[in-house]
Formats: structure tokens, C-alpha cells, sequence
């Protein structure tokens, strides 16, 4: 006697890749945007999905900004698991594939800031290149790229090689850093936590107080600018940054707390002589298109 099996319940790989977006972007506006729908149209998959699940994957805050759920939460670890493996099945059918390894240099502050999610996007659409990444200050890695040891790397402004060609991947103004709990600006002279020598950062902060007359000390110094937060945060110091992503307990300061303005600065992409081909290109377009994003997402006020 045969029996009859219940149906087999199964999600739009495309319902959980819209859901993603929204997730990483905390915004149905951008996640739009990525997908190349309208707003609309991906709050209505939303809908659906969670009908389809019976339980509410996302909040809505105030200023619309989006949460995430517990049962968001566990779908969106699952979803990422689930949508790599789809996307590897479908590009290993419509392409050739393309393999190699690319060596990628970064300093230590971006690699924190920057690559994480940036790696995983470009193994989700490329699974079959690898990407060796080292750590190391802008002026170690450019003599390294140099010497062919590297394909690719990021730098701070101030360290490319002259007459090299480099691509500008984000530009905006340093900050001075306070802690929220203390005064160490006001102090006289200035405690300063800030990099070793031959640091762009370092240059431009010191060079700043010097033409405003103002007295300082370097009280702290750290291979990197994670390093320079610890001081800050205990209220020995101040440092220099950009404020892009700051850690919980510090603020720029603003125009009329004392310290004189810093300029802007930027950081770059440039890539070897002899770079290994085609990998290095595929790189390269990822982290400038994942740049502009963040330029863009910089430029514009919170979208629900």
C-alpha cells in the first residue's frame, strides 16, 4: 500500500535574499536599491515572508529604522548559509569559472572596518578565487607591492608611490576624538594617543596644533588606530580619526571645543605591476563598487 508523503514546503531563495539586504542595510530603501526593486515591492516579499513563517523577522524603529528580530536573527544565518550555496550552484552553470589567488594588502584599521563583509561578498560571487590578505602599516605595504610581493592593497593617503596609478576609494574629513566621560581636550598641553612615525594621521594632527600655536605631548603612540582608542577611552587622551565607525564611549569634537581643523583625507587602491590577471581586476572592481556604496550611503540622510 503506497502512502501519500505531505507536500514539501520550500522558500523563495529570492524572498530570503531581499531579506538579507534588508538586514544588512538596516533599510528597505537600500536594500531596494541593491536588489533593483522598488521599496514597495520589497516590504510586499517581506509581508509574504513572514505570513509564509508566522512569525515577525523585522521591527521598524523610529526614523524607520529597521531591526531584527530573534527569529530574524536565526533566519538571517541560515539565509547567508543557503543563498552562497545557491549562488555557487547557478555561477558554476552560467559562466567559466574563474580561479587564482589574489594578495591583498590593507592596514590593520581597515581590515576591521572594511573587510569583513566585503570578503564574504566577493567569495558569495566568486568561490573559486582566493584571497590572501595581509595586515600591515600603508608603508610597509607599499614597499611591498613594490618588490611584487602583492597584487593589491589599500593605503592611506600620503604613502602611494609617485607616478603610480591609484583609484581614490573614500575620502572625508579626520576628527579629533574625545571620550564621552572626559575633558582631555582641554587640557594644556594636549595629551596626544595617536600612530608611530610615518603615519599620514599622525602628520596631519601634529602639523595642525603646531601652526595653531597649540601645545601638546604624545602621551601614547600604537602601531594602529584601534590601539589609539584605548587612552581615549579611559580619558588620557586624544586621537585622530575618521567617523566613519567609532567604538561606544568616543565623540568628535566639535568646531568650538578647542582644537584646531584637520583635513581631509582619503584612502586608496592601487595595484601591482604585475599583478595576476584576471583575479586582480575582479578584486579591484568589488572593493571600488563596495566603496562608492559607502560613499553614497555617507552623502544621504536615513531612509525608512
Amino acid at each position: 500500500m503506497l502512502m501519500r508523503m505531505s507536500a514539501f514546503h520550500s522558500i523563495d531563495p529570492e524572498l530570503l535574499r531581499s531579506f538579507s539586504f534588508i538586514a544588512e542595510e538596516g533599510s528597505f530603501t537600500r536594500a531596494a536599491e541593491r536588489i533593483g526593486r522598488t521599496q514597495s515591492a520589497v516590504s510586499m516579499q517581506m509581508q509574504r515572508l513572514e505570513q509564509m513563517l508566522g512569525k515577525t523577522l523585522l521591527t521598524r524603529g523610529k526614523g524607520g529604522a529597521v531591526g531584527i528580530t530573534p527569529h530574524g536573527q536565526f533566519l538571517l544565518d541560515r539565509s547567508r548559509e543557503l543563498l552562497a550555496l545557491n549562488d555557487t550552484i547557478w555561477n558554476n552553470f552560467q559562466a567559466p569559472e574563474i580561479r587564482g589567488n589574489v594578495r591583498l594588502g590593507t592596514p590593520d584599521d581597515y581590515a576591521l572596518r572594511y573587510l569583513p563583509t566585503m570578503l564574504r561578498r566577493f567569495a558569495d560571487s566568486h568561490p573559486a578565487v582566493q584571497v590572501d590578505v595581509v595586515c600591515a602599516p600603508s608603508s610597509e605595504l607599499v614597499v611591498r607591492l613594490q618588490e611584487g610581493d602583492l597584487d593589491l592593497t589599500l593605503l592611506s593617503e600620503g604613502h602611494e608611490p609617485r607616478r603610480w596609478p591609484a583609484i581614490e576609494l573614500w575620502r572625508g574629513p579626520l576628527r579629533w576624538i574625545t571620550s564621552d566621560r572626559y575633558a582631555q581636550h582641554k587640557l594644556d598641553p594636549v595629551p596626544l594617543a595617536i600612530a608611530h612615525q610615518d603615519c599620514s594621521w599622525r602628520t596631519a594632527a601634529v602639523g595642525s596644533l603646531e601652526r595653531a600655536g597649540r601645545a601638546y605631548r604624545v602621551a601614547y603612540t600604537s602601531a594602529t588606530q584601534v590601539g589609539t582608542h584605548a587612552p581615549v577611552m579611559a580619558g588620557l587622551a586624544v586621537t585622530v580619526s575618521t567617523i566613519s565607525w567609532l567604538p561606544e564611549g568616543l565623540r568628535p569634537l566639535r568646531a568650538d571645543e578647542g582644537l584646531p581643523p584637520l583635513p581631509d583625507f582619503g584612502i586608496l587602491l592601487i595595484k601591482g605591476r604585475d599583478a595576476q590577471q584576471p583575479v586582480t581586476d575582479l578584486l579591484a572592481t568589488h572593493i571600488t563598487e563596495t566603496f562608492a556604496q559607502e560613499m553614497r550611503r555617507q552623502d544621504r540622510p536615513p531612509a525608512a
